[in-house]
């Protein structure tokens, strides 16, 4: 690790300027990334998911050090719940203090946003200063999650071994903790508990070290030489946690999270899909008309094999979901005027052997012909535009977290 000094203003000390801020990166990422896509695949409505308190029950301490269990389990969990992004809505409920301030400053006809607004009363309408307020605008929740962490259990098992001779020699010790977290979804409307978990985790340390004391001559030499690691404690809580949430919201979603932690691996290349907890319009759900133009240009520039659509696939597997279907709906409509470039695509963790990979993408682009032939589109009108070779070792990346592994051309 590199530090430098650096002065941040005259006349003060120079201060020492370590790595910089990141974000926040879990074992756990690829398996939200993955879980989002199926619940987005699944095509349900829009769950609202609040947070309420989930404490440290531990209830563990130290007069040095503090607690020894993070106190901010709810916000991990409403962490977890925002990587999942478009398919969860994210409701406040653990600090709503602003909020119901707002409201109350409403109620007293003391909030305004700087502009008239026009009401009716006994005498007709007129223009007031404040907002007037009609009730409803708090959105429900359809759920909420709330647990804690209750267990921490300390040096669970340790081992290790010095040999000395001469008092000079090695050591090497290794020891082992583990956490447990509860949690629980529950209905907001009926607080009928939808589903519980119960999870466990365990951290494994090491030391190692060389020492000598002894004399040389007259001289007296005590020297320590060694090393020292634990997997962050708070760090593995937070992996349990999103863990969690997975479970959790799979199990009133309908959707088995199963498949997708079982891939959870350390995977920086992974990218989450971008937080959002307003609701966002999608014009073509709306009915608005999609061109082949609009299509062909949806993707991002410089994604390897060119612009257009991209189709993905979950890991492994050449089923196409519900969104997949529902774009091909588009692709179809807007091939009857203009070719349309068509990608298919899947995430940057799927890694196989070139013959494996091969295969797999024949069955992938068997599923897209099919798909298409349903919908009125030949194979006259699907033209292969690229796919590697198949003693191809490389990873031809697209978007942010996905690769390409083929392209078609859709009617023309």
């Amino acid at each position: 690790m590199t530090l430098k000094q650096q002065r941040l203003a005259p006349g003060e000390e120079p201060v020492l300027i370590g790595a910089a801020a990141r974000d926040n990166r879990t074992p756990m990422d690829p398996a939200l990334a993955c879980f989002s896509a199926q619940l987005s695949a699944a095509q349900r409505d829009r769950l609202v998911i609040a947070v309420g308190d989930v404490r440290d029950f531990t209830g563990k301490y130290s007069v040095s050090e503090g607690t020894a269990i993070t106190q901010g389990g709810a916000l991990m969990v409403a962490s977890a719940l925002g990587k999942l992004a478009g398919p969860v809505t994210l409701a406040e409920r653990f600090d709503p203090t602003i909020g119901e301030r707002e409201l109350g400053y409403t109620e007293r006809r003391q909030l305004g946003d700087g502009n008239a607004h026009s009401v009716s009363g006994a005498t007709g309408a007129s223009n007031v200063p404040w907002l007037p307020y009609y009730g409803g605008s708090i959105a429900a929740s359809d759920y909420y999650i709330v647990g804690g962490i209750t267990e921490l259990n300390y040096n669970i098992r340790s081992g290790g071994a010095e040999v000395r001779v001469g008092q000079v020699g090695p050591k090497v010790r290794t020891y082992t903790q583990s956490v447990a977290i509860d949690l629980r979804i529950v209905d907001t409307r009926s607080l009928l508990v939808a589903r519980t978990v119960s999870l466990t985790k365990q951290f494994t340390g090491y030391e190692v070290g060389f020492n000598t004391f002894r004399f040389f001559g007259s001289e007296l030499f005590d020297v320590n030489l060694g090393a020292k690691g634990q997997e962050p404690l708070q760090l593995g809580i937070r992996t349990t946690l999103e863990e969690a949430t997975m479970r959790l919201v799979g199990a009133v979603a309908g959707v088995d999270a199963q498949g997708c932690i079982a891939m959870q691996s350390w995977n920086p290349a992974i990218s989450l899909p971008p937080i959002g907890f307003a609701e966002r319009a999608d014009p073509v759900s709306k009915g608005a008309v999609v061109t082949a133009q609009a299509l062909n240009t949806a993707a991002q520039p410089g994604s390897g094999t060119g612009d257009g659509v991209a189709l993905m696939f979950e890991p492994g597997s050449s089923d196409l979901g519900g969104s997949a279907l529902a774009l091909l709906d588009r692709v179809a409509g807007a091939a009857r005027a203009a070719p349309v470039e068509v990608r298919i695509a899947a995430r940057d963790v799927e890694v196989l052997e070139p013959a494996k990979r091969d295969a797999l993408t024949d069955q992938r682009i068997a599923a897209v012909v099919a798909a298409l032939a349903a919908r009125g589109v030949g194979k006259a009108g699907i033209a292969l535009r690229w796919r590697p070779a198949p003693s191809d070792t490389t990873l031809h990346r697209g978007e942010a977290g996905a690769q390409n592994l083929a392209r078609l051309r859709i009617g023309g």
